[in-house]
């Protein structure tokens, strides 16, 4: 310790060196004599005190064979330091430097010496003598040795504060010892070393007792004044009572617990005794197996089922209620006598209620054949269509039309088997699958089950549930379903079952070969409209507890709604903005204590914000290079433009940009060859493209795109360029080019030209394949569209290049 610390302490408590010392006033035998230099052991966990005996393990090989050469040597002193704290665990390293150690230790008399097996450390059993200052290190790596200056403290008078002290500690320590009686064993270990009337060894000890941490100790071990060292021995003595009060407390509350349970159990086992010798009840078996029995005497088990029901109806009268097998084959018997066998609904076949219910001809047909043939069993459906479109809305309305129990789970994300077909009953916790599951709740061997978002399933290490779907869904198998829970053949075959999804292109090729597919393509403004005025915004009057009277909403302002913040291909976002718009009118309501609000055109912005999507309109002037396309989304129909520009180049070429897909990139360089050999005649365009490099963009940059529909709309943009004339105002156009020149079909007309009407354009072209499916659209879809059939790219440049053809 540095001088300046040394001049701090108190008059009764300064040091003094050993050889200044009398006997009386030493509290070391005179045959102990301390050497001047020490051998440190690092002590990782926590500092020993001046006379307390404990033991030290030494880790390192160095340090242990030299400890074993000054025991036969009988060199019996080491320090012992504690190591300041690190990162790792502490144990892991010797130390690498003098600064790894604290400044003060203790020096300690080695009473045993454990010796070590192989790769273990060197156990000593030590008893603590005297703190000490480290001065210099005099040695390092591996081996530290240290000079030392002792503390020596000399015996003083005891004055009445310190007496106080020592007496609220010695209360402290009873404390603890009543609170734990292990402490009791270490205290009758301590006791014939120290004087309890010394408060110096007294509050070594106090604090020596508790758990501590190992910085806290040393902070009291290099306190010099005697006072201040009670003091804080006092402070962690208290908060070990606290600690221990809380163990007594926690250990009672358990204790408590314990007791109360086996009270009640050993009750109810005297109960069910004495109500067995007054025949007033049967035991937990027997009750069980009763309840079994009377559930099949209402159900038609197949004789597979009959067989494993009574089977394990016999193991169960053998199992003691208190075994785990018990409970598993109870609930394995409750999972099978509580399926719906041979229980099914009868179906509704009136034609009329259903058309009256369902606009959908497909779905009619299939109750027409389901009225003739007696029977739904075999069919799935697959709806496919934009998010908000009303696909699970059908399904509700199927299953309402033919009287049957509807149940709906979603695939999206699954990614395990045992979904589909449950966990085996060796697992606990095992369940069967959704299938199985779907009926106990219907309690019906008939209902609807939707299976939504099957595009949005999953494959993992667990398994592909798209594949355990193929047994369910092919009707030739789910009449043999066999769940791996139930471990019996369950018919599925009368499950009438409808799938929703939003792509046909992530559902796997085997699955969708089972489903019969409809589409449901997106709304127009106007079904938009109508949809909106009679069942969106009545439904969410009643749920807003709202009446008619009190808001008012005409259809200019529902209609200024679909334009301007709902775009969508369904009705979803409608429907949320009409509920904002409901939500701030009933606030009005309450606060001004009107009786009506009418939410007007220009009011949209206080109640929606501002305008989320522009007009969308064509270039006012058409531009060189720059053409209308139709896009088909999972989202619905939407317009883009495709551009072209060319820059004068040494390296005439092609590129492309917009994050375009690789179909679409090919469908491209198709088009550009062609235009290149549609107009090699021309010697202007020889020369265009022979010195320029064309650079073909896709907006928006941001939004992956696919696809060959663009084919002819690139193909106008490039041959725009190469005549340098923009083709005719107000046209939009769709269809696949190959590098012959013929136009291709595509898909998804509806949906673009509900895209073509939302932007105002009226002047369509398709490819000529596609007329059969624009004729059977409604004519209220095809009201005010010009529509223009081509078969070559040659009829599109007599379409949109009237001079050029």
């Amino acid at each position: 310790m540095s001088e300046h610390k040394d001049s701090e302490v108190h008059q009764t408590e300064a040091t003094t060196p050993l050889e200044d010392l009398t006997d009386k006033q030493s509290v070391v035998v005179a045959k102990d004599i301390l050497p001047t230099s020490l051998v440190l052991v690092p002590v990782y966990d926590r500092p020993l005190f001046p006379k307390m005996v404990g033991p030290v393990p030494v880790v390192s090989d160095e340090l242990k064979q030299n400890i074993i050469k000054n025991v036969e040597s009988e060199t019996q002193f080491v320090g012992l330091v504690l190591m300041r704290p690190q990162e790792d665990d502490a144990m892991s390293e010797a130390p690498q430097s003098a600064d790894d150690f604290h400044q003060v230790g203790v020096v300690a008399k080695l009473m045993q010496a454990t010796m070590p097996q192989a790769d273990a450390p060197l156990h000593l059993m030590v008893e603590a003598v005297e703190r000490f200052d480290i001065q210099e290190f005099v040695s390092g790596v591996p081996i530290f040795r240290a000079a030392v200056k002792y503390w020596h403290q000399p015996e003083f008078e005891n004055n009445e504060e310190l007496k106080a002290y020592s007496i609220a500690l010695i209360d402290c320590i009873k404390e603890l010892i009543q609170l734990n009686p292990l402490y009791k064993e270490g205290l009758s270990l301590i006791l014939d070393k120290i004087n309890i009337s010394d408060p110096a060894a007294l509050a070594d000890f106090g604090a020596s007792m508790t758990t501590a941490s190992g910085e806290e100790l040393q902070e009291i071990l290099e306190v010099r004044r005697v006072r201040e060292r009670l003091e804080r021995s006092l402070i962690i003595l208290k908060k070990e009572i606290q600690i221990s009060k809380l163990k007594v407390q926690i250990n009672e509350r358990i204790e408590d617990r314990l007791t109360k349970q086996q009270r009640e159990f050993f009750l109810h086992e005297q109960l069910k005794e004495i109500k067995k010798e007054l025949g007033l009840s049967k035991d937990d078996t027997q009750t069980e197996a009763d309840k079994f029995e009377a559930r099949l005497k209402k159900l038609t088990l197949p004789e597979e089922a009959e067989e494993r029901v009574h089977d394990e109806l016999e193991k169960l009268r053998l199992l003691e209620p208190s075994s785990p097998e018990f409970n598993v084959t109870r609930a394995y018997l409750d999972w099978l006598t509580d399926l719906p066998w041979g229980v099914h609904t009868q179906d509704n076949y009136d034609i009329q209620k259903a058309a009256a219910v369902l606009d959908k001809d497909r779905i009619l047909e299939l109750i027409s054949v389901g009225i003739i043939k007696g029977d739904l069993a075999g069919s799935i459906i697959l709806l496919v269509g934009p998010p908000g479109v009303g696909k699970t809305s059908i399904g509700q309305s199927i299953a309402r039309s033919l009287g049957r129990k509807f149940y709906r789970f979603s695939l999206g994300g699954m990614r395990d088997e045992a979904e589909i077909k449950g966990h085996r009953r060796t697992y606990i916790g095992a369940l069967p699958g959704k299938f199985i599951q779907a009926l106990k709740n219907c309690k019906t061997a008939n209902p609807l089950i939707m299976l939504d978002e099957v595009d949005k399933i999953g494959a993992s290490f667990h398994g592909d549930p798209a594949s355990a779907l193929l047994e369910v869904l092919d009707p030739e198998q789910n009449r043999d379903f066999l769940d791996h829970y139930l471990d019996v053949r369950f018919d599925l075959s009368k499950v009438l079952f409808i799938c929703t999804a939003n792509q046909l292109e992530t559902i796997p090729r085997p699955l969708l070969d089972r489903m019969e597919i409809i589409r449901l393509s997106g709304y127009i403004l106007e079904e938009k409209l109508e949809i909106a005025r009679r069942y969106l915004l009545p439904r969410q009057l009643k749920r807003h507890g709202l009446k008619r009277g009190q808001i008012s909403i005409v259809k200019t302002v529902l209609r200024e709604i679909i334009d301007g913040y709902a775009r969508e291909a369904g009705v979803r976002g409608l429907e949320n903005n009409i509920k904002k718009i409901l939500r701030k009118s009933a606030r009005t309501l309450v606060e001004s204590k009107a009786r009506k609000v009418t939410v007007r055109t220009k009011d949209l912005p206080d109640y929606l914000g501002r305008r989320i999507f522009d007009v969308e309109r064509v270039f006012k002037k058409p531009r060189v290079g720059v053409v209308m396309g139709l896009a088909y989304t999972s989202l619905g129909g939407t317009t883009l433009y495709i551009e072209a520009t060319p820059l004068a180049s040494r390296n005439p070429g092609f590129k492309q940009t917009g994050q375009l897909g690789k179909v679409m990139v090919e469908s491209s360089e198709i088009a550009y060859t062609y235009v290149r050999s549609l107009l090699s005649k021309q010697e202007q365009a020889r020369e265009f493209f022979g010195g320029h490099l064309i650079h073909l963009h896709v907006p928006a940059g941001a939004t992956p795109k696919d696809g060959p529909s663009a084919g002819i709309t690139m193909a106008c943009a490039i041959y725009s360029l190469a005549v340098g004339r923009p083709i005719i105002a107000n046209i939009a156009m769709t269809g696949e080019l190959t590098v012959t020149g013929l136009v291709m079909p595509i898909g998804g007309v509806k949906e673009k030209l509900i895209a073509a009407k939302r932007a105002g354009v009226t002047n369509l072209v398709f490819p000529a394949d596609n007329k059969a499916d624009f004729e059977e659209l409604d004519d209220h879809i095809r009201a005010g569209i010009r529509p223009f059939f081509v078969a070559t790219f040659k009829e599109v440049v007599k379409i949109c290049f009237p001079k050029e053809g």
